[in-house]
């Protein structure tokens, strides 16, 4: 006599759990056990109607079909949803003293080009204020790190990544700095600007169900490597946008904002630059962990690599 097919909604869960239970990779196992248990909790938690589920569905569809090299809807789901953070957060623990990480975001691109100290990110941006960030690249004791390298990238004062404005057909607003002898680096910008993150899709439809704004503050992104420490992704914020308390995807940290400061003559290195006034300036060291294992510089562009973007 053929056993009783199942009748109950714990039933289906129970069977989907012993079939998955044989998984042979422990941490896959772990993982989709662990899955299972939580979806179909939340299926019965909120008793998900059919129609709920079919149009969760055509979201997800549509999100893979918005996703390509210069977009990826599905990043904008994990960090509007705050999983972006809480990911980081359980991977990069970090010791007193060290650089805080934060959300990477959907906009890096591979192989910017390398630029020498003092180097302009953004030549064709003729609408923001000139600004300059300074700083160091230091380990955990203030000694300097000589030959770190940082990834930078930024939106242009119109609220675009480059990748995103279709008059531009090159690289805009990145660029790779190295450290000199005592860990001094500088990047020669624009002013950052709060800016929407992509809201004609799927994620936007979600924002506005739900009563929140498709804002990020004003920032600029960091990746910073070096020989024989952790590489830290992160950004540093301007200290006076109106967005930092309601970022939209919740990667705002206190100890990464920063002042800009207002000069109306030019001094310093912003002579030699031949910058005119009124510019900014901002300052921020970064300190880098020891690395656990042999992380490298090449070690952080393969990751970078791996998230498939470009």
């Amino acid at each position: 006599m053929a056993a009783p097919r199942n009748t109950t909604d714990d039933d289906i869960t129970t069977e989907v759990l012993q079939r998955f239970a044989q998984t042979s990779d422990t941490r896959l196992r772990q993982i989709m056990l662990s899955l299972i248990g939580h979806l179909h909790a939340f299926v019965k938690e909120v008793e998900l109607t059919e129609a709920e589920w079919f149009q969760a569905i055509e979201i997800l569809t549509r999100a893979g079909h918005l996703s390509d090299d210069k977009r990826q809807e599905f990043i904008l789901f994990s960090d509007t949803l705050g999983v972006s953070m809480v990911v980081d957060l359980l991977n990069h623990r970090k010791p007193d003293g060290a650089t805080e990480s934060t959300v990477f975001g959907p906009f890096h691109r591979l192989n910017a080009p390398e630029m020498p100290y003092g180097g302009n990110i953004a030549p064709l941006d003729k609408q923001g204020p000139p600004t300059l960030v300074s700083g160091r690249v230091l380990d955990l004791g203030g000694r300097p790190i000589a030959g770190a390298l940082l990834d930078v990238w930024q939106a242009q004062t119109s609220g675009l990544y480059d990748s995103q404005d279709p008059s531009l057909h090159q690289m805009h607003m990145r660029g790779k700095f190295h450290t000199d002898a005592e860990g001094r680096y500088l990047v020669r910008t624009v002013r950052p600007v709060h800016y929407p993150i992509p809201s004609d899709g799927p994620v936007g439809a979600m924002l506005r169900a739900t009563g929140r704004h498709p804002w990020r503050p004003a920032h600029i992104h960091f990746v910073v490597s070096a020989e024989g420490h952790e590489p830290v992704t992160t950004h540093i914020f301007d200290s006076a946008d109106e967005y930092l308390a309601s970022d939209a995807v919740f990667a705002v940290k206190g100890s990464l904002i920063c002042d800009f400061t207002r000069h109306e003559m030019a001094e310093g290195e912003a002579r030699r630059l031949g910058i005119i006034p009124p510019y900014y300036t901002t300052h921020f060291d970064f300190r880098l962990k020891p690395a656990s294992g042999q992380t490298t510089v090449l070690d952080a562009q393969q990751r970078l690599a791996a998230l498939g973007v470009r």
